[in-house]
């Protein structure tokens, strides 16, 4: 009986391991498991990889690997659900400041926005040189399917070169954090 016993137990220790249940694989059970990463609506993740894009135009930015890009007139859009960065080239007779910016560029974004907020308007100096700077919230375009719109936070910057302008948009859901890497992208614009 003894002998029996013996032998079924060295059967159910072989079949345990040649399962991966070797006592290993107990230690792993007892684990804790590790929860995914959660990012809030709209953040980019911190361990995002940039990219350098080419515009046809000859600028350089750099965008999120990944997000899908789409040609519009005159410039070039990168998206992933509802962040988006736009990239629109222009001419101007000067460089648009924020104490002339109301009258040309809020006019055109309130015209052409949904439900426009405007923020704040600063000129700011990037490693790509001086910008308009101007903040606002907005609604998205309707979604095609749903008809569901949400609110977005933006961030346009107007960079000038040679009667030459890039108008930068970054959009986010309100309320995600992307000022690191909005950063990042302002600050990699480079004209050719």
């Amino acid at each position: 009986m003894k002998s029996r016993f013996r032998g079924g137990a060295l059967v159910l220790l072989v079949a345990v391991a040649s399962l991966g249940g070797a006592p290993g694989g107990l230690a792993i059970a007892q684990e804790k498991l590790v929860a995914p990463e959660r990012n809030p609506p709209g953040d980019i993740p911190d361990d995002q990889v940039f990219i350098d894009y080419q515009a046809p135009a000859g600028f350089k930015v750099k965008v999120p690997e990944g997000w899908s890009r789409v040609e519009i007139p005159n410039g070039t859009r990168f998206f992933d659900k509802y962040d988006q960065i736009e990239m629109i080239v222009g001419t101007a007779a000067a460089a648009p400041k924020a104490a002339s910016a109301r009258a040309d560029e809020v006019a055109a974004l309130e015209k052409s926005g949904h439900a426009v907020k405007l923020g704040k308007m600063q000129d700011v100096r990037l490693k790509g040189g001086p910008a308009l700077r101007i903040a606002y919230l907005a609604n998205s375009e309707p979604n095609a399917v749903t008809g569901k719109q949400v609110r977005l936070e933006h961030e346009r910057f107007v960079f000038f070169n040679q009667g030459k302008t890039i108008t930068l948009d970054l959009a986010a859901p309100a309320g995600a954090d992307n000022a690191d890497q909005w950063q990042l992208i302002s600050n990699s614009l480079r004209w050719p």
